[in-house]
């Protein structure tokens, strides 16, 4: 008996070898088959040895069912393990995943506060600048303004001062000499300076205290250098001076009487 349960033992271990290379479908109908020739070997047996048989054929049904069933069980663990570590790197993936979004977002918030903030301050500074250029605008206008009415104020007191001083007449020889005294004198200055010196010499003329015509005015001893030098009969008289002495001769005056330069 127990030399044919071993030839059973070694049946079923070559179909199950066989086994391995087919589907499970056909390893569980071989394991089917196995224990049906086991079941049928046992019945005609003796009784002494169907007890035995049934202690052995117990035996055999238990290593067929582990037979069979093991097989299944064996790939579930070997199956277990893998699903197992399939799910937890499943969960890891989306745990990052997860994070990765969480912190895109932070970062993609942070940016745009940062740059709300930015525009916020730009906006602020372009408020500050406009502000400022129109506070410098308004007070340049003002500026200008004040220029203007003291610009009218001056030139209206000097039509006024020419009105009461009168028109001056020389004759042709004073006023030759007047205009080669402002040109040697002043020649390189401007307006004001120009009517200046004529406004000098017209004033001593009126004095008392100097002689009464422009031309002993301005040839007497040592009081003017481009005389004494002789640059006074060298100069060429410009345009601008015969403006300007028509101007002191107008009224325009800027001496307020001195008889000095």
């Amino acid at each position: 008996m127990l030399t044919f349960y071993s030839f059973l033992q070694g049946v079923f271990r070559f179909v199950k070898s066989l086994s391995v290379k087919v589907t499970k479908r056909l390893h569980r109908m071989a394991a089917v088959f196995v224990s049906a020739a086991a079941v049928i070997t046992v019945m005609t047996l003796t009784s002494g040895g169907f007890g035995a048989g049934g202690r052995s054929s117990v035996a055999m049904a238990e290593t067929v069912r582990v037979s069979s069933g093991g097989g299944e069980a064996d790939g579930e663990e070997e199956r277990m393990p893998e699903e197992t570590t399939f799910i937890t790197e499943a969960k890891i993936q989306v745990n990052l995943t997860d994070s990765e979004s969480r912190r895109d977002v932070q970062l993609l918030t942070g940016s745009l506060l940062e740059e709300d903030v930015r525009k916020r301050q730009v906006n602020d500074e372009l408020l500050k600048t406009k502000a400022e250029e129109t506070k410098q605008e308004f007070w340049r206008r003002e500026r200008e303004k004040e220029r203007i009415a003291e610009e009218k104020a001056r030139r209206k007191a000097e039509e006024e001062a020419r009105k009461k001083a009168g028109s001056v007449s020389l004759s042709d020889e004073d006023y030759r000499v007047l205009l080669k005294i402002v040109e040697a004198e002043a020649g390189i200055c401007d307006d004001k300076g120009r009517i200046l010196v004529a406004n000098v010499i017209l004033n001593r003329v009126k004095s008392g205290q100097f002689p009464d015509s422009v031309k002993a005015v301005v040839y007497q001893q040592s009081q003017f250098s481009p005389v004494s030098n002789g640059f006074i009969d060298r100069v060429s008289v410009s345009e601008k001076t015969k403006e300007c002495v028509s101007r002191a001769l107008a009224g325009e005056d800027y001496s307020q009487g001195a008889l000095f330069l």
